[in-house]
């Protein structure tokens, strides 16, 4: 009994460790990294949020490349990202970048929008119209500076009604006084 239960627990263990060698294989196989091949690119932005290497590059909602680097250039002090789009992906050079989350809770990503030009984008060369990651904290802080803003003037508004509304109130129930001059009874 004791040498069937060892071997029961050999067996166990034997399939805890393959699966737990599996999943760090698939792990390491999925964690982003990205190959250099395809058409390296750049781009510059005012600010990039919290995109860097390993995020997706995508035209019209499709993966076609991953953010490879990501740096600061001395001269402008704008970031600058490098990443890969598949060879066959031929983008114009008026194309645009476009930094882009998916959602409130989803990652940021990298969105390339193809321009009209017959002139094609090759290796090491710069998409140069770009639009900046949007800071979500910061639009949340306007909205309510302003929504605060907002309550305080409709406050003040209602304040002023009610106030000239008794007024109103007060000289209708005041008695009439005589006119000068007249006599009284």
């Amino acid at each position: 009994m004791a040498k069937r239960r060892s071997v029961s627990e050999l067996a166990a263990g034997s399939l805890v460790l393959l699966a737990t060698v599996g999943f760090i294989a698939y792990a390491a196989g999925n964690t982003g990294r990205s190959s250099s091949s395809g058409t390296r690119l750049t781009a510059q932005f005012d600010n990039v949020g919290s995109i860097g290497p390993g995020a997706d590059v995508k035209v019209a909602g499709v993966k076609v490349g991953s953010v490879i680097g990501s740096s600061i250039d001395p001269a402008t002090f704008q970031a600058k990202l490098t990443f890969t789009v598949q060879p066959d992906v031929k983008l114009p050079a008026d194309s645009s970048a476009t930094i882009s989350t998916g959602g409130l809770l989803g990652g940021a990503f990298l969105t390339l929008s193809p321009g009209g030009s017959d002139k094609i984008l090759t290796d090491g060369q710069a998409v140069g119209i770009t639009q900046s990651a949007t800071n979500l904290e910061d639009l949340l802080g306007k909205f309510i500076f302003n929504v605060g803003s907002l309550a305080s003037a409709t406050q003040k508004s209602l304040d002023r009604q009610g106030a000239d509304q008794q007024g109103a109130d007060r000289q209708a129930e005041a008695p009439a006084l005589p006119a000068r001059g007249t006599a009284q009874p």
